[in-house]
C-alpha cells in the first residue's frame, strides 16, 4: 500500500467525511479543523481561531490518485462561493485544499486550472500547506453514520455513480 494524505475543507465536514469514507482507495477519514491561528480549537471556538471544518483523508495512491480524489471533491462543492457551502455560512465553511506533500501542489493547481474553465466566476478555494490541524470532537466523527437523518449539503447519490 502506498499511503498518502490530503486535507479537504468543503463546508460542513459531516457530509465531506461521509462522502470520502465511501470512495474506493480511501483508507481513513477524520473530521477536524485546519489552517487557523492556533494549534488547538473546538467547535465552539473556530469562529475565533479562524480554522475551517476540514476532513483528513488517507488514501492508497496505488488504488486512487490525488487527481481523481480532487475530481470527486469538486463534484460536492461550489468552489466559487466564499465562506459558504449549502446552508452553512461563515469562514469555518470555506473550501480549501491543504497539503502536506509539496509534490501535490502542481497536481492541485492543475486541477483548479481545469476546473476554472467550468465557471464564469473565480474559484476561491484555498490551496495552502496544512497548518494547525486538530481532530474534531468525537461526536463529529462519522456523524452521518451515527445520525443518518442529520443535515448534509453533499449529494450522497453521487457515490452510486462513482462506485458503479
Amino acid at each position: 500500500m502506498n499511503q498518502k494524505e490530503i486535507y479537504l475543507a468543503g463546508g460542513c465536514f459531516w457530509g465531506v467525511e461521509e462522502f470520502f469514507a465511501n470512495i474506493a482507495g480511501v483508507t481513513f477519514t477524520c473530521a477536524g479543523y485546519a489552517n487557523g491561528k492556533s494549534q488547538k480549537t473546538t467547535y465552539q471556538d473556530i469562529k475565533n481561531t479562524g480554522h475551517s471544518e476540514t476532513v483528513y483523508i488517507k488514501y492508497d495512491s496505488d488504488k486512487i490518485k490525488l487527481d481523481k480524489l480532487l475530481d470527486y471533491y469538486f463534484l460536492i462543492i461550489d468552489p466559487t462561493l466564499k465562506n459558504r457551502q449549502g446552508n452553512d455560512i461563515g469562514s469555518q465553511y470555506r473550501t480549501g485544499i491543504y497539503y502536506t506533500d509539496e509534490t501535490d501542489v502542481d497536481i492541485i493547481k492543475d486541477k483548479i486550472s481545469r476546473e476554472q474553465k467550468k465557471y464564469s466566476k473565480a474559484i476561491v478555494t484555498e490551496v495552502q500547506a496544512l497548518a494547525n490541524f486538530c481532530k474534531a470532537e468525537e461526536y463529529h466523527q462519522q456523524y452521518l453514520k451515527k445520525n443518518p437523518s442529520g443535515y448534509c449539503h453533499v449529494d450522497m447519490s453521487l457515490l452510486d455513480k462513482i462506485n458503479s
